[in-house]
């Protein structure tokens, strides 16, 4: 199956399903001698895990991961770094009654179309457990752009139609690690929990919003035309399951305005070129200006939801369906770090790539 890598110069292959034995990649790009500082790895996919919260699915995975080469006294060695991370407490019956339905809004039926073969456990391929993976390189991409001051925050921002309403620029982005939706606003983020804990309760499930941003971004990142910055976050971010819509800075606003309105005027600021507004989202021309780069991306509900609903199985006869199983209510707390991981994955691929020209 073809489209199980993203990168060109910072690549990711990766490997393995939901109830599959491990999911794993194999990343190619990484500069011999970069301490590949493991802790930091492993907390990173620590806020990926299941089982984190009371919001979260109750799935008992650890997902340590297990480097298997490309790694030597700690430091990369510059060949490809293979790893891999063990499923422990996948429950594979708990999929029995839906092998032959195809769940509303899953990839049950687009997968036995394409493929004439599908894995029913939990999705297989298809499932967001494969998301660990992106984790991984992510935070190797991470550690990367430490040498460069680059630095990746990104918050849970709306959940349903409970919107986070002051921008990034005025809240501390750390204090989303401090609770559980990853909102760096305490009273919204308690009004976000409240909401998510009752969808939860009523069997159902709800999607919303996660900022991102990136700070200290080089200026010259992004190619003119087919390449441009913006439409290769874009793929990145519309890659991740379950994300319907991608915006970067003004997004859609900006159909709204005047081109007076939108524009950002150049300053001076010293001896450094820099813009008086930021509505372009740090990216003009498909280049990178150097300013913040901030984006928007969109998550539908779970399509997973433990009500009774109308299908169609295998044989072509059209049935009620209730699913089994353990799943998020909400995607957007454990998606927090995913969004990251994709977008620091980008920033490294489109450094290398600009070191071409200098």
């Amino acid at each position: 199956m073809a489209g199980n890598s993203f990168g060109n110069f910072f690549k990711l292959t990766s490997f393995g399903e939901s109830h599959g034995k491990a999911v794993g990649g194999v990343i190619e790009g990484v500069m011999p001698g970069l301490d590949l500082d493991v802790e930091f790895i492993q907390k990173e996919l620590n806020r990926r895990r299941p089982g984190q919260s009371a919001i979260t699915t109750p799935r008992d995975e650890k997902d340590k991961v297990e480097f298997l080469s490309g790694v030597l006294d700690g430091k990369a060695t510059g060949t490809p770094i293979g790893f891999v991370i063990w499923n422990a407490d996948q429950r594979s019956k708990d999929y029995g009654n839906i092998k032959d339905v195809y769940r509303p809004s899953h990839a049950d039926y687009t997968y036995q179309q394409k493929y004439g073969i599908r894995d029913h456990r939990g999705g297989g391929r298809s499932s967001a457990r494969e998301t660990i993976a992106r984790v991984v390189a992510g935070a190797i991409a991470k550690l990367i752009l430490k040498k460069y001051g680059v630095e990746i925050n990104a918050y849970t921002s709306q959940v349903g139609s409970i919107k986070l309403e002051k921008s990034y620029a005025e809240m501390d982005l750390a204090k989303a690690e401090e609770n559980i939706v990853r909102c760096p606003d305490e009273e919204v983020a308690e009004k976000m929990i409240s909401y998510i804990d009752q969808v939860r309760q009523d069997k159902d499930s709800v999607g919303g919003v996660i900022t991102c941003v990136v700070k200290n971004s080089p200026v010259g990142l992004g190619e003119p035309v087919f390449d441009k910055f913006h439409a290769e976050m874009g793929k990145a971010m519309l890659g991740i399951n379950a994300v319907k819509g991608f915006e970067y800075g003004m997004g859609f606003k900006a159909g709204e305005m005047k081109g007076s309105e939108h524009n950002d005027e150049f300053i001076m600021d010293g001896d450094k070129v820099r813009t008086k507004t930021n509505r372009s989202g740090g990216v003009q021309g498909g280049i990178t200006n150097g300013e913040d780069v901030y984006m928007n991306v969109a998550f539908k509900p779970i399509a997973t939801i433990l009500k009774e609903q109308n299908t169609v199985n295998k044989q072509g006869e059209e049935i009620v369906s209730t699913v089994k199983g353990r799943h998020d209510p909400c995607v957007l707390p454990r998606a927090v770090p995913i969004v990251e991981a994709m977008a620091a994955m980008v920033m490294v691929d489109m450094i290398y790539l600009n070191k071409m020209y200098n």
